[in-house]
């Protein structure tokens, strides 16, 4: 049966429900997000002679949720507009809407008696065979259906998002014994493919997978700190980036997501739990039991694990709570041997292992802390999961680990992970041991370009199912890479498309990434039929080598300088101009170097989380690889006789002049920096690489024409330029920029104006590029602009001088 979801209903317009109706909302979906009416006025409702029988009273709870969630950081919505495809309402006066629908989701209070008897209420309206789910996290998913209607129970199962639910990734099913097979295949595909999430096959146990494995972990290093002595701090430098975790690391984490809801569910699971081998870990340590009672839950009371303080200079600083005193002190920078000389080593995996070795204070916290999961997750299957890698999955997508338990356990090796078990004294279950006995060594591996998990019941290794829908390039490179270097690779992905990767420091663009992107075209443009430049990095790229351009400019080396800024021009001109379809996959950040190549591409398939922005006035310059001459020639293509307001180009120029940054590639989209109608996005970055190929090889098949590069730009000279310094003189004058500010303003506005022309010109793309390369390479000697780019450097932020 094939289901189209158009319009869908929310019950609940809480945290959840709101930002879950956004999200939807996000995909094209029309929701109806509804909640109770009040059951008594406000003082405002009363001061302006309201009644309860009033559409904005008895809609009051629903609107104020949604408004407080629209206004949320970060936004829930990929675009302000989309607010306007939520309708709101309330259980009383508009359920009967819900006949109208086809997923209604349930996101009210974790209460089963409220639950059931909203069911109750929902099976008089809603049409037979649509689909019905909650969202619950705590309560059996099976209990629900009592004295349901069988087409209801047919159709209903649990679908748990993770909050927020636009950012993270994990999207739990989870089916009753009653749910039809037919309602769980197509929610683990629309999750997949068009909600852009992991989709995980749960279990009917309580709290699922990913929180049953998540909040083990944080209460079981709870417990462990406390053992081994160690602070606050010490914890969340041990637990954050340098081993594929959140930079919230742990404590952190715990204060963003609120204490008290770690602690209902680790109480919820102690209650739950009655055979689990490590129950007494969900018993809440004294320092828990302490900040609950003083209600320091985190950031919703501004105190929890950390405090931010104000000084009398109005200066702030962050406190770290001492465990033992309970009270709060500056907090210290704490300091490791092991983790500086883990520091160097690019590669995760052989970074978990050389640290889980160290004879410091920190590889004893790694050894302990993995002996616990290790052991724990061996006797969770098959209680929560048959399939260990769907364990992995949910970690990975619900708790951002790049590394779930199993794959975690086969980067420290298995006979490593065993001794520290053992050290421990903990005990993994027994299928660990057949497995050994079999020879097996790892629950992973890759063969043919296919990726196999070790499966429990059957003793062998099968592969993970879905494969077909993506190009996992980590799962590729080893058999499918025809070229590299030591900053960049090509893979050969099939049916005549290949991709470019670059894999420098950050993905910065430097000399090897454009050797690299030069050789992928040469080749494609000899052997194959497309080319994507895409990888699968936490970021696509934060744009140009930073470092280099700083050496240079302080050596004063302007004719190297000069060389190294028309290589990147002319790099980005062949993905344009090259005689094979360009497909340029961005993700993440997509910045500066980064922003351009993407402008410069025949389509582009990005992905749904796409942060893409001219941003170099925070190094005090202009863009210099073609994004200043991309973004004037836009604007001349939208440029409308007579408009004496310039509004094209005035929009651009403050986009670069304001370095703005799209917070998604519909943003993008607004922002000009993708085009609407021929540059597309993927929901599920998993699928972009693979979507971004089947561009490729649809603009291959249609006859791909190389375009002819134009020279049919029309530049407005003194009549934009006048236009553009007046505006920036007023800023000046505001005290909004500085005098550095006006000076790169001054020069974006002469390339952007083409120059001073006395009246307006058709240009070529070269001449602009000229412009460009000249505006950068003189504002490089300035001594602010320098300034600004080593604060960079050093700092990871822009400096303002």
């Amino acid at each position: 049966m094939k289901r189209i979801i158009r319009k869908a209903a929310v019950l609940g317009s809480g945290i959840m429900g709101s930002r879950i109706a956004c999200h939807l909302a996000n995909k094209g979906v029309e929701v109806l997000l509804l909640d109770i009416p009040p059951r008594e006025l406000n003082e405002k409702e009363t001061a302006k002679g309201l009644s309860l029988e009033d559409p904005r009273v008895r809609n009051r709870i629903t609107t104020e949720n949604f408004q407080t969630a629209l206004k949320s950081n970060p936004a829930p919505l990929f675009d302000k507009a989309f607010a306007s495809r939520i309708s709101l309402g309330n259980f009383d006066d508009d359920l009967s809407k819900i006949a109208d629908v086809d997923w209604i989701i349930e996101v009210v209070v974790e209460r089963l008696d409220i639950k059931q008897q909203l069911f109750e209420r929902v099976e008089k309206y809603r049409k037979p065979g649509s689909l019905i789910t909650s969202n619950t996290s705590g309560i059996p998913i099976h209990l629900m259906t009592k004295g349901r209607s069988e087409d209801f129970v047919k159709h209903f199962c649990g679908t748990h998002f993770f909050n927020p639910p636009r950012y993270l990734r994990l999207l739990e099913i989870i089916p009753t014994p009653h749910t039809s097979q037919e309602v769980v295949d197509f929610f683990m595909e629309y999750g997949d493919k068009y909600l852009g999430k992991t989709t995980v096959l749960a279990k009917d146990t309580p709290a699922f997978i990913a929180n049953r494995i998540g909040i083990y972990g944080i209460m079981d290093l709870f417990h462990q700190v406390k053992e081994m002595g160690m602070t606050v701090e010490e914890v969340d430098k041990l637990t954050g980036t340098l081993v594929g975790r959140p930079k919230s690391a742990t404590f952190r984490t715990c204060d963003v997501v609120g204490l008290d809801t770690l602690v209902h569910v680790a109480n919820g699971l102690y209650e739950a739990c009655p055979d689990d081998e490590k129950r007494d870990v969900f018993k809440l340590p004294d320092f828990i039991d302490k900040m609950m009672e003083n209600k320091w839950l985190g950031d919703k009371t501004r105190q929890g694990f950390y405090k931010k303080v104000k000084g009398d200079d109005g200066s702030s600083e962050i406190l770290a709570m001492n465990l033992d005193t309970m009270e709060y002190a500056p907090k210290g920078r704490p300091k490791f041997g092991s983790l500086d000389a883990a520091k160097p080593i690019s590669d995760l995996k052989e970074r978990i292992a050389f640290l889980a070795k160290a004879k410091d204070k920190a590889g004893e916290f790694y050894r302990a802390s993995y002996a616990g999961l290790f052991a724990y997750v061996t006797h969770r299957i098959p209680e929560i999961s048959d399939e260990l890698f769907r364990i992995d999955d949910a970690m990975r997508a619900g708790f951002g680990w790049e590394l779930g338990p199993f794959e975690l356990w086969d980067a420290v090796g298995l006979e490593h992970g065993l001794k520290f078990i053992e050290a421990r004294g903990e005990k993994a279950a027994d299928w660990i041991s057949d497995m050994q006995k079999k020879g097996v060594k790892s629950f992973y591996k890759t063969e043919g370009g296919t990726r196999y998990y070790y499966d429990v019941e059957s003793g062998d290794y099968k592969a993970i199912p879905g494969q077909g829908s993506y190009i996992i390039l980590d799962t590729i490179r080893g058999t499918k890479t025809i070229w590299s270097n030591s900053e960049s690779a090509i893979q050969d992905l099939g049916d005549g498309i290949i991709n470019f990767e670059f894999r420098s420091k950050m993905n910065s663009l430097g000399g090897g990434v454009l050797a690299g992107m030069n050789k992928a075209i040469d080749l494609a443009e000899k052997e194959y039929e497309g080319l994507v430049i895409g990888n699968q990095a936490s970021n696509f790229s934060v744009g140009a080598n930073l470092g280099m351009i700083f050496m240079m400019a302080i050596e004063q080396e302007w004719d190297e300088l000069n060389f190294a800024i028309k290589h990147f021009q002319d790099t980005m001109m062949r993905v344009r101009y090259s005689n094979i379809p360009v497909v340029v996959a961005p993700h993440g950040m997509s910045l500066g170097g980064g922003c351009e190549m993407t402008l410069h591409a025949d389509a582009v398939q990005a992905s749904a989380e796409t942060y893409m922005g001219l941003v170099e006035f925070g190094v005090g310059v202009i863009p210099g690889g073609g994004g200043t001459k991309e973004l004037t020639l836009r604007a001349s293509d939208r440029y409308v006789k007579d408009d004496v307001e310039l509004n094209a180009y005035r929009e651009n120029y403050l986009t670069i002049g304001m370095a703005k940054v799209a917070t998604s590639a519909q943003e993008a989209m607004n922002l000009g920096f993708l085009v609407e109608g021929r540059d597309h996005y993927s929901m599920n970055v998993n699928r972009q690489i693979q979507d971004a190929k089947q561009k490729a090889l649809m603009l291959a098949q249609q006859g791909y024409q190389a375009p002819i590069e134009r020279k049919d730009v029309k530049v407005l000279g003194k009549q934009a330029l006048g236009m553009f310094k007046v505006g920036a003189f007023q800023m000046r004058e505001g005290g909004y920029i500085s005098d550095h500010d006006l000076k790169m303003t001054e020069k974006l506005a002469w390339v952007m104006a083409g120059g001073d022309l006395s009246e307006p010109a058709e240009v070529s793309e070269s001449y602009l590029l000229k412009l460009e390369r000249e505006a950068f390479l003189s504002l490089c000697g300035e001594r602010k602009t320098l300034e600004r780019i080593q604060h960079m450097l050093k700092t990871g932020k822009p400096l303002r001088n």
